[in-house]
């Protein structure tokens, strides 16, 4: 699953603003979004899913099925997107563009369930950018403190603490400010995220 809203201007990455314009920012957002799902469609997995806040545009690639997101906080946002699966699931977000399905396979691979019941995916942030139930229980992420220093250190201990056997994925940065934005393109430069974020700046940032 991937978590997102659509790329709309004044509605996305609006902490790039400034030095972007709101339609820059978008810009951004959708590049991002777009390199997500081409990693997504890329991994081995039996279903796709967009959870997606608002309507679906031609940066939509076929093979990703589209549903709503639910209404209330993050927390409860991606509480409903577990609740609504029957099986083993892998959520991520739209704001880590250099994702590739190899940084994925370990939580996708044929035995990443043996001996673990959560793998777990933490953000430079101290968020958290990735996250895999083995039984996805909604349980598990309502109430847990959102978009703060500690979000991701609440959320394992959640884990932890229900017995969960959690495993690691990488470290990585989401894109929330504009230097955010610098290291990210500079580590993933094959990524339209980067070629979008160097025609912003090449053309000068306002």
């Amino acid at each position: 699953m991937v978590l997102a809203k659509a790329p709309v201007a004044g509605r996305v990455k609006t902490r790039l603003t400034p030095p972007f314009r709101p339609e820059e920012a978008a810009a951004l957002a959708e590049a991002a979004l777009v390199d997500t799902l081409a990693a997504v469609l890329a991994a081995p997995a039996r279903r796709r899913v967009l959870v997606l806040d608002g309507v679906p545009g031609d940066w939509l690639p076929a093979g990703i099925d589209v549903v709503p997101q639910s209404d209330g906080g993050l927390d409860e946002r991606l509480a409903a997107a577990f609740g609504a699966c029957a099986g083993p699931a892998v959520l991520i977000g739209m704001d880590t563009p250099q994702v590739t399905p190899e940084l994925l396979a370990p939580a996708l691979a044929p035995d990443a369930w043996r001996g673990c019941d959560a793998w777990f995916g933490p953000a430079v942030d101290g968020g958290f950018w990735a996250l895999g139930l083995a039984a996805p229980d909604p349980a598990l992420l309502r109430g847990v403190p959102m978009s703060v220093p500690e979000t991701g250190a609440v959320q394992r201990r959640r884990l932890t603490d229900a017995g969960l056997a959690v495993r690691d994925l990488p470290r990585l940065r989401d894109v929330d400010t504009a230097y955010d934005a610098e290291l990210v393109a500079a580590r993933a430069p094959d990524t339209r995220f980067a070629a979008a974020l160097g025609r912003l700046t090449g053309a000068g940032v306002r």
